[in-house]
C-alpha cells in the first residue's frame, strides 16, 4: 500500500456495515438474509471503487505534479 493513499479492506468494511444492519421487528428471516446478502456484496462493491478511484487520483496527481516540473525545466532552458 502506498504511503499516502486511503484504501479500505473491502471485506472488513463489508462486515462492519451488516453488524449495525440489525433484523427489523417481525422480518422474515429469509427477507433479512437476502438484506444482509445484498448489502454484503453491495459494500464490497463500493470498496473497491473507493479503492479504485483513490488509485486514479492519486496518478492524476502525480502526472500534474510532473507536467509542472516539465514545464518549469522548459521555461528555464528557453528563458
Amino acid at each position: 500500500m502506498k504511503k499516502d493513499m486511503v484504501t479500505l479492506d473491502p471485506e472488513s468494511f463489508a462486515l462492519a456495515l451488516l453488524g449495525g444492519n440489525v433484523q427489523k421487528k417481525d422480518e422474515d428471516n429469509k427477507i433479512y438474509i437476502k438484506r444482509q446478502l445484498t448489502l454484503y456484496l453491495e459494500a464490497l462493491l463500493v470498496a473497491q471503487d473507493f479503492n479504485n478511484l483513490e488509485d486514479s487520483q492519486l496518478e492524476a496527481v502525480r502526472d500534474s505534479r510532473k507536467n509542472k516540473i516539465l514545464e518549469k525545466l522548459i521555461d528555464h532552458r528557453y528563458s
